[in-house]
């Protein structure tokens, strides 16, 4: 007597396998970066508590502010307030490795929220842009202060962009604004009165 063979599963059921297994990862880092920046908004007066730490409360702040893409968090007073009390260039260069490595949540935001994107008005633009000239949009978006890098970052994992060189080419143009902004702080506060 013949062994029954194995019956293929229908055709929607093999389709829908590879569409979990695919979006998976992008569901998951979405859902990590919209609590990531809940848990920021709600604790944020506990984030300026953390200079107490000096450098590594300068990193951990750095880090946690750059993590925050839903709701913005002013960084850049913070560093300018412990670049008066630390060395500004310490910092500065601190703080913008944190920051570099907390703008992770903007790829990762890209990387899983295509639909969430698609919707922002720069977004073709920035997707012509970071087609063309990859590095250098990174560059001069993460030097420059402005609330576009954050998009930059979405659509840098959109498009797959290589996280290395993401971080890489981002904390270039990073670590000199908050190296200006450390150096402002300190400057600021030798001009007030004691």
């Amino acid at each position: 007597m013949k062994t029954p063979s194995k019956i293929a599963p229908p055709k929607e059921q093999t389709e829908r396998r590879p569409w979990l297994k695919e979006h998976y990862l992008k569901i998951l880092a979405l859902v990590f970066v919209i609590a990531l920046s809940a848990v920021i908004f709600i604790y944020r007066d506990k984030v300026t508590e953390l200079g107490i730490y000096g450098y590594l409360g300068v990193f951990v702040i750095s880090l946690i502010t750059s993590s925050s893409i839903v709701v913005p968090v002013p960084g850049w007073i913070l560093i300018a307030t412990l670049g008066a009390i630390l060395n500004p260039f310490l910092v500065g260069v601190i703080s913008g490795i944190g920051g570099t490595l907390g703008e992770i949540t903007g790829y990762l935001f890209g990387y899983g929220g295509r639909i969430a994107i698609e919707n922002i008005s720069m977004y073709s633009r920035m997707v012509e842009w970071m087609k063309r000239w990859g590095s250098l949009t990174i560059f001069v978006l993460a030097l420059i202060p402005n609330p576009l890098f954050d998009i930059a970052g979405a659509i840098a994992g959109l498009l797959r962009f290589p996280l290395w060189k993401f971080l890489l080419v981002g904390a270039a143009g990073r670590i000199p604004k908050h190296i200006f902004f450390a150096y402002s702080g300190a400057w600021v506060s030798h001009l007030l009165p004691p």
